[in-house]
């Protein structure tokens, strides 16, 4: 469009350039310019100049320099969100033309809570730079996806481990966080003696850690609820008949809180590793890094 002499460029005509959303996605990530500057490969003072422009385009201060570190203001967390998102389909649309066609049917696993977390993101990003590949997806324990990946029935599995039990020569571990204990909201489960607890099946890190810190403590408990698969632990919890070993994520509800009592032993962290199976295909490998891409959002 052919612009007069003196009229200016609308709100809706401006453009963001993704070399300076990179830019400011790695300064929220590592809060520094210069350890930013080093993941970007450039200097310190070229963000710097980046992110002043960045600051006078969009009329807003993205963010607040302290001593050793940098914070986003509460418009730079609202760019952030825009910026990955932008950056995301940037990379999606050039995928489509520049990358190999994949094609073929992917197998993958993983246990229900994780698959329910992660996978939704995932599989949908993943459809839009790759519509020729079909996905299938099975959901169990980490102990049965493991025997299904050694015998070639799955392309790569995730699967929750523990501190000490995941062989790090089968996979790589791409996610930690913290359990806690989880009660219904009011309920008086928590009060009982001995403590009834909701478990998965023997094998579950979730339950290792739960039986591991309440034997170190010396707590007398009972399993009353057991279930392979998290949903099951959580209708149990939610009736009130015991409480149970959540990540701390999975504590969203209204109906549910984290028990806040020294009585109750804290609980290990557990992890969610990738595993590989030894005929993964190309298209197989392209989803796992999508799936690494997003454990890594998740930290961020």
């Amino acid at each position: 469009m052919t612009r007069l002499p003196g009229q200016t460029t609308s709100a809706t005509e401006r453009l963001l350039d993704t070399e300076v959303l990179k830019s400011f996605v790695a300064i929220a990530e590592h809060g520094s310019f210069t350890r930013a500057a080093k993941a970007v490969f450039r200097t310190p003072s070229a963000l710097s100049m980046q992110i002043k422009g960045l600051e006078t385009m969009l009329d807003k201060r993205l963010f607040v320099r302290e001593a050793r570190r940098v914070h986003l203001t509460e418009h730079g967390e609202l760019l952030l969100r825009y910026a990955r998102q932008l950056l995301q389909l940037n990379a999606e649309a050039v995928a489509c033309f520049l990358a190999p066609v994949l094609d073929g049917t992917v197998r993958i696993g993983s246990p229900d809570d994780v698959g329910g977390r992660i996978l939704p993101r995932v599989l949908g990003a993943f459809a839009r730079s790759n519509p020729a590949v079909q996905v299938d997806v099975m959901t169990g324990t980490s102990r049965l996806l493991l025997q299904r990946l050694d015998a070639d029935e799955i392309d790569f599995t995730l699967v929750t481990t523990g501190n000490h039990d995941f062989d790090s020569k089968r996979g790589e571990i791409v996610h930690t966080e913290s359990l806690v204990w989880a009660a219904r909201r009011g309920g008086s489960a928590r009060l009982r003696e001995p403590l009834p607890v909701a478990l998965a099946e023997p094998g579950c890190a979730w339950r290792a850690s739960a039986v591991d810190a309440l034997d170190h403590a010396g707590r007398r408990y009972r399993v009353a609820y057991s279930s392979d698969h998290s949903a099951g632990q959580r209708a149990a919890v939610l009736a009130d008949l015991a409480v149970a070993p959540f990540p701390r994520p999975l504590v969203d509800s209204a109906d549910l809180e984290i028990i806040d009592d020294p009585e109750l032993p804290p609980l290990a962290e557990t992890h969610t590793a990738l595993v590989f199976g030894a005929q993964c295909s190309e298209a197989g490998k392209a989803l796992a890094q999508h799936v690494i891409d997003a454990f890594r959002a998740l930290r961020a």
